[in-house]
């Protein structure tokens, strides 16, 4: 019998469910290297199955010259579990930037093995950048509000005047008349693209399906702007609906497939968009001002295979200004992390050539904690936005 035969016969089915549950990515090392056993969130994280994972030694699936290979050598040898924190496990089939923290342990009723235990830097980082995401969505607030009032009114008036000008004008000056009115009618485009950050209403958000939301885009996008793109779904039929409000929910998706679409223009026949759904938990948030932490299992990804962000952009994407576009404005990035926060969730996203992942982490429906919510609210029929607003 083999050695993974063995361990399987030992351990309690009991012991089994209890490490399938942990969200944390969970492996069991032999002597010589090579993996055991592994659970359900190892596989998710190095997106392969246990029975492949029993094929390998753990060296073939980390870096060339990986800490954690010296971690586990350090534990062999000293009997001792060992901590190590920000290690880069990262590799071009997995992911460029996965960056964990290694809780190395000897087993000690079986010499020589070891276990190891990764928790993902993600979750935490992902806390301190949507925290960043909302200041910088409360900066523009206050600048759309200053340019709405400043601005529009003047522009009305160079407007106007460059109108009557052109009644007299030749056809020479007639062009720089045009010019002005043109120039004049862009500047309030913009203004009022940013006036959609000043909106400061609460908005009512019920049970939303999150499938009928992603099939409405898609039907759009290949009406329009994707038409000659194709797309894959890998949805989780099981999923529970998504506190939300499907309106903003659909401004969210449209504007996240726009911008794969025109990721992958120019690939041709190849251009895919790939749509997931999926239930992970163990995801909490923080909300500023609360005690308690919301739970965010709710996982829905927009992919594509273009040529990737640049890693200069990379941590300020959702910045207001920030574009990979040679005439974009910097503003729908930063409108969808406006909403998304609102909603009390995450978005983040993960490039490399060819595999760009645009997540969105949201809590799910609960019928009785938002019933509960909005009798104590004062509110009949839609549960309170309030009540988990982050602002």
């Amino acid at each position: 019998m083999s050695l993974a035969a063995d361990h399987r016969r030992t351990l309690p089915s009991e012991s089994e469910a209890i490490l399938n549950a942990l969200p944390n990515p969970v492996l069991l090392i032999a002597p010589d290297g090579k993996i055991i056993d592994a659970n359900m969130a190892a596989e998710s994280f190095f997106e392969i199955s246990t029975q492949f994972l029993q094929r390998q030694s753990l060296k073939e699936l980390v870096p060339f010259g990986s800490p954690l290979l010296a971690l586990i050598d350090q534990v062999r040898s000293s009997g001792s579990p060992v901590n190590e924190y920000k290690v880069d496990l990262g590799t071009p089939r997995i992911g460029g930037d996965r960056q964990v923290d290694l809780h190395v342990a000897p087993l000690t009723e079986r010499p020589g093995h070891i276990v190891v235990m990764l928790q993902e830097r993600t979750i935490a980082d992902k806390m301190d950048r949507q925290l960043t995401h909302r200041s910088a969505a409360r900066s523009v607030i206050a600048l759309a509000a200053m340019l709405a009032h400043e601005i529009k009114n003047p522009l009305s008036g160079i407007r106007g005047a460059a109108q009557l000008l052109e009644q007299a004008a030749s056809s020479e000056d007639r062009m720089l008349t045009r010019l002005i009115c043109d120039e004049t009618d862009r500047i309030v485009t913009l203004v009022d693209r940013m006036e959609v950050f000043g909106d400061d209403r609460p908005v009512a958000r019920g049970a939303v399906n999150i499938h009928s939301v992603l099939d409405h885009v898609k039907r759009l996008a290949q009406s329009g702007f994707a038409r000659n793109i194709r797309f894959v779904e890998d949805y989780d039929p099981s999923l529970p609906p998504v506190l939300a409000n499907q309106d903003q929910l659909i401004q969210v998706f449209l504007n996240l497939v726009k911008n794969a679409a025109e990721a992958v223009v120019d690939l041709g026949s190849d251009a895919e968009i790939q749509l997931t759904t999926a239930f992970r938990p163990g995801v909490r948030l923080s909300v500023p001002g609360k005690k308690s932490r919301v739970s965010l299992p709710l996982e829905f990804c927009v992919k594509d295979n273009g040529a990737g962000v640049p890693d200069d952009l990379l941590p300020n994407l959702f910045d207001p200004f920030v574009t990979t576009k040679p005439t974009g404005s910097g503003l729908g990035l930063a409108l969808v992390a406006k909403i998304v926060g609102d909603h009390g969730g995450i978005i983040e996203c993960e490039s490399q050539p060819r595999k760009t992942t645009f997540r969105v982490l949201l809590p799910m429906f609960n019928p009785t904690k938002q019933f509960d919510q909005s009798n104590r609210d004062g509110v009949t029929g839609t549960p309170s936005h309030a009540s988990q607003d982050s602002r």
